[in-house]
């Protein structure tokens, strides 16, 4: 893992149980328009797993997955919010859910990602 600490970001699911940080450099992330990403609102941060950390709440994630099933979706169980994923499209990596950073993401370049047609276009997406 990185130690740069100046540069991992906390973030957490709405009532607190879920704690997480995650690091990256680059401000941008991925507003995508499939099914799922559009009815939880989710701007999406792909990072490696050596970028993501699990700080607390472990007990409280719930797995949601559906059509494939290579999708991890985690949710809290007690407030419902989904601060993270294990996505499709690098199902090594985590997505984290940059409105669930503690900063938000109203700084982040958000690109545009047409998940509704996603076998057409996931090769857009950029390796973490």
């Amino acid at each position: 893992m990185k130690d740069d600490k100046a540069s991992w970001h906390q973030g957490s699911c709405h009532c607190g149980a879920i704690r997480f940080r995650v690091y990256y450099s680059e401000l941008k992330a991925i507003a995508c328009n499939c099914s799922i990403c559009a009815k939880k609102g989710v701007v999406n941060l792909i990072v490696p797993p050596e970028h993501f950390e699990l700080i607390d709440g472990q007990p409280n994630l719930t797995t949601y997955q559906f059509n494939t099933g290579v999708a991890e979706h985690q949710f809290c169980n007690r407030c419902g919010i989904h601060p993270f994923s294990r996505p499709r499209s690098h199902p090594g990596a985590y997505d984290v859910n940059a409105r669930c950073l503690d900063g938000g993401c109203d700084h982040f370049d958000i690109v545009p990602f047409d998940g509704q047609n996603w076998e057409a276009s996931v090769a857009s997406i950029q390796a973490p």
